[in-house]
């Protein structure tokens, strides 16, 4: 097993847009260490989103090599590439996801309906929950949670298969600011505490220096790989968001 979770080379993605071809990707080679905590930041067009969407094994590039794990990902067919999306990353978007006529913990438990690994399904949603501070909501709709609240059921229904990856793209596009901060310390505890390696797609300078290292893409081309050198630590953030409120 290497420490790399995540490798690519010479990453190319093309695709046509009427009579126009597009070059989405242009030769993008990098690899992401287990364990890690990343962020991928570009302008609109500048293949980010298709780099995440070929992480997660949604789509496939057009030339290059992806192996996730140690696998070679592009000799994987359709049937495999599904077994690895469902065992190996969970996903997380900007809008939840979530079905409204179902329960919280019923949407958690939606990816074990394509799982062979389907047993004790609501006692495993309902872990997942309180990882993410929500146990006490587990039967209430969407339409009953705030939108902090429903950010929250979607990363517990990432977490069902106990991934080794977390994709998540543009997680706190929807919320505020300290609703932000909150989804941000979730995912840095399920990084450090339980290892899982977090890559994030925003436009957000501060929802970047979240991470350790941030990854800039422009006009298909990987152009900087940045250490992040003063991280920041959602979970003190929110001790003295707390602490100033809390003054008289």
């Amino acid at each position: 097993m290497t420490d790399d979770l995540i490798r690519v080379e010479d990453l190319t993605k093309r695709y046509m847009l009427g009579e126009v071809e597009v070059q989405a990707l242009r030769g993008v080679s990098t690899s992401i260490k287990r364990g890690s905590f990343v962020a991928i930041m570009g302008p609109s067009g500048s293949g980010k989103s298709t780099f995440m969407n070929i992480l997660g094994c949604l789509d496939r590039p057009s030339s290059g090599a992806y192996y996730l794990d140690g696998v070679s990902v592009g000799e994987l067919d359709r049937d495999e590439l599904a077994e690895i999306r469902n065992k190996k990353i969970g996903f997380v978007f900007q809008q939840f996801n979530l079905l409204a006529r179902t329960t919280a913990i019923k949407n958690v438990e939606l990816p074990l309906l394509y799982s062979a690994d389907s047993v004790d399904g609501e006692d495993r949603a309902m872990r997942a929950l309180s990882i993410v501070g929500l146990a006490e909501r587990a039967y209430h709709h969407p339409s009953q949670l705030s939108g902090g609240q429903q950010q929250r059921v979607a990363i517990a229904r990432s977490l069902i298969n106990d991934p080794q990856l977390i994709l998540a793209d543009e997680p706190t596009g929807a919320l505020d600011s300290r609703t932000s901060i909150e989804i941000m310390a979730i995912f840095q505890r399920l990084n450090q505490e339980r290892g899982i390696t977090v890559v994030v797609v925003t436009h957000e300078p501060d929802i970047s220096a979240y991470g350790q290292r941030i990854l800039r893409f422009r006009d298909g081309l990987l152009v900087d790989d940045e250490r992040v050198k003063a991280r920041r630590e959602a979970a003190r953030q929110i001790q003295v968001m707390d602490a100033a409120a809390a003054m008289p």
